[in-house]
Formats: structure tokens, sequence, C-alpha cells
């Protein structure tokens, strides 16, 4: 049943009044909110690609860009609702940072990437401390989870922090940097915290210049001697012994930063999709050959209609894999490990094939596809990098699949 809703135009924000987006979106039922939030994606995807290239150059996304992710209300994707955001589900994330990816995989990788950001805010910082990332619920959320030389100092209050963190992705159009800290105790045990931190404390260093996702701005956070009060700090549960071995994180927490990498990149092959496609559309012929187009080729038509098919299969391990962790939950446990490292291979299947389909997309297109005018080149090459994200270190992800399914080790990685 549809739950009775406003009658007022999602479509223009501006006869909303002191109503919000966000909370309109969210009073029909949850499959019409998420087709509602689809259909804004796809209105803001032209946009994005119209800046793609720029954003490319300026190794950060446009203000453009940005602007028309907000306006389109998916800045505010995993805030939740008392907070005035939407609290979509996984599937629903996947699904809009896919297709924003469609017109440019950097700005909806750092839409997703906040969107996961912005999850573990919710999730672990204290009253205090979400109220004052979320008392605006559109803005960017960074995160680093690589500290370099970087320590916290235990004071008055808080915390004092100094060093880098490097990769944080969006780290020049955040408010906020979400960073896990070293902190050394006593007994030279160091305890690893979360620190959120306004951007307007630290600097950015440049150094994220990639031959893909270029635009992402993952560069290397800097804080110098920065004080971060104790209602943005997070310690995590008392280090595990050996008599009280680690307990597995919810599969739900560490699946979410996966498919927040997967789904840009989902988006990217389709966005090489629709250049090929309209490039047969348009009459594009064989070179040196008797065919007048390209789709007169049986061999040609197959191996499009292989990459579609690689690109859509990559997305239903996707969304399954969602589905799974949406129906357990947050705070669920349960899921065996076999059943985890089964979920991984899933994920590192679906980035191969995305790579695989373009890959095909590329030979069926021809060389002009790598001219720097052409957006094929530019999805090719942020697939390749993105696709290679740690996440999907296929071969380490494959080496527990097989030691869990044989019974003979324990699995190697530490978050699954």
């Amino acid at each position: 049943m549809v739950a009775d809703h406003k009658k007022i135009d999602i479509a223009h924000p501006d006869t909303l009044g002191a109503v919000s987006m966000n909370t309109v979106l969210f009073e029909g039922c949850a499959a019409e909110s998420e087709d509602v939030l689809l259909r804004r994606a796809r209105e803001a995807v032209p946009t994005l690609a119209a800046n793609a290239a720029q954003t490319e150059r300026d190794l950060r996304p446009t203000d453009e860009s940005m602007a028309a992710v907000r306006q389109a209300g998916l800045l505010a994707l995993t805030v939740p609702q008392d907070a005035g955001g939407l609290d979509v589900d996984l599937r629903t994330l996947v699904r809009v940072t896919a297709e924003l990816g469609q017109g440019c995989a950097s700005t909806a990788w750092v839409t997703s990437l906040s969107a996961a950001a912005k999850k573990l805010v919710s999730r672990f910082a204290s009253e205090e401390g979400r109220g004052a990332v979320f008392a605006d619920p559109d803005v960017v959320v960074c995160a680093s989870a690589l500290p370099s030389g970087s320590t916290g100092r235990r004071v008055s209050g808080g915390l004092r922090i100094s060093g880098r963190w490097r990769m944080a992705s969006g780290s020049e159009v955040a408010t906020w940097a979400s960073m896990m800290v070293p902190v050394p105790g006593d007994e030279q045990l160091v305890r690893v915290c979360s620190a959120v931190v306004p951007t307007t404390d630290l600097t950015v260093e440049r150094t994220w210049l990639a031959a893909g996702l270029s635009g992402t701005s993952s560069h290397t956070l800097v804080a110098d001697d920065v004080f971060v009060p104790a209602a943005h700090v997070t310690f995590p549960p008392t280090p595990a012994t050996d008599d009280a071995p680690r307990l597995a994180p919810p599969p739900h927490l560490t699946f979410t930063a996966v498919l927040a990498t997967l789904a840009p990149m989902l988006g990217a092959a389709r966005g090489a999709q629709n250049v090929v496609q309209a490039a047969l559309d348009g009459g594009r012929a064989p070179y040196a050959t008797t065919y007048k187009r390209l789709a007169d080729s049986p061999l040609g038509r197959y191996w499009f209609t292989e990459a579609v098919q690689l690109i859509d299969t990559a997305t239903r391990r996707a969304l399954n894999v969602a589905d799974v962790l949406d129906a357990l939950g947050p705070d669920d446990v349960s899921l065996p490990v076999q059943e985890r490292a089964r979920l991984r291979m899933e994920l590192a299947s679906a980035a191969r094939e995305c790579r695989h389909a373009v890959e095909k997309l590329l030979d069926l297109h021809g060389a002009s596809g790598f001219t720097q005018d052409n957006p094929l080149q530019r999805f090719w090459r942020d697939l390749a990098v993105g696709t290679r994200h740690p996440h999907y270190a296929s071969y380490i992800v494959a080496e527990d699949y097989g030691r869990l399914m044989f019974g003979t080790e324990p699995p190697v990685l530490l978050n699954l």
C-alpha cells in the first residue's frame, strides 16, 4: 500500500517552500522513492558529462557538477531521515550512483564515497558529532584510512592530531573529513580511532595525479597539531586478546565501502556502452570492408551484445550483494565467513566483467575512441583504475575463498 503524501511537484524544488525535498521523496513507498531518485540522477547526467573533461583537468569535480548532484538531492542519500536525509538502502545507493557514473565517473565516485563516509558518521559518531556534520545534510564528507606518519595525542577535551592522510576522495569539495588516527597509549599500545574534522582545519596536498579517476580529488590531507574535540572522536572497543578473539565486523558495514566504489564503475561501463551505441546508431562502418555499417557484421553485433551482457551481469551481481546485506540489517553479524568471501568474489567478478566489456566496446569502436575529445577513453581509464582499488584485489579475494572452501586455513583479509 502506498502511503498518502502531499501533492508537491518534486521536479520543481522551488515550489517546496519550507518542506524538505528529502522528506517529500520518502513520504511515498520505497519503490516510488527509488524511481524518483533515479530520475533525478538521470537528469543530472548531462551536466556531469558536459563537465567531465574539465573535472579531469581540474583534478576535482567542477562546481557545476557538484551543484547538479546537490540540487538533485543526491548528497544526502545515507544521511538519517531525522537529520534531513534519505537514509536509502544499499540497492538504491548502488543504482543511483551508477546512474551518475554514466556522465562522469569521478563525480559519481566522490558522491558515492561521501555517502559511505556519512553512513559511518551516522553509525559511530556521538550525538553532538552527528549534529555538527549533518547540520547541512548535503555536505560532502571525505575519508581516509591511510595515515602516513600520523598520530593523535590525548589532551584535555579531545585529541591533537598531526600527520598526513592519503587518498581522501573528494578532499577539495568536502566540508568534513573522517580520518583514522593512531593514538599511542600505555605499554606501547596504539589504538586507532576515527576523528571527524572540518576540512578548514586541514590543508590538501594535490598528490592524486593518476591515469584514471583523476577528477576525484583523492589527494592527501595534512593536519598540523589540529585540535579535535572528544565529541568528534570515536574509539573502537578495547582490542581483543588471545582469550577474547576479534569478532568479525557487521558485513553491512564492511561491504558498504566496497559497493560504493563499484557503483560508479558500473556507471562508467554503461557510459562506454552508450558512446559505442551512439556510434552504431550513427551508421559507423568497419574500415575497408564491404559493410555499410558496423551493425551489418554478425560478429560485430555479437560482440556488442556480449559487452552489454557483461555489464548487465556485473550490475546484477552488485545488486544481489546489496540485497543480501539490506536483508541482514546494519548490526547483524550472523552471515558466515564463507558467505562473506563468496560475496567478495561476486563483487571482484563484477569489476573484471566491467573491464572486459569495455575492452570489447573499444575493439568495436576503433582507435578514434582514444582521442582526447572522446569520452570513451576516459571511461576506459577510469575503469582501469577504479576496478583495481584494493577492495578488488582479485588474487587475495580468490585465495581467501579457496582457503575457506577447503577449510585448510583462516582467511587473510582483515575486514572479512
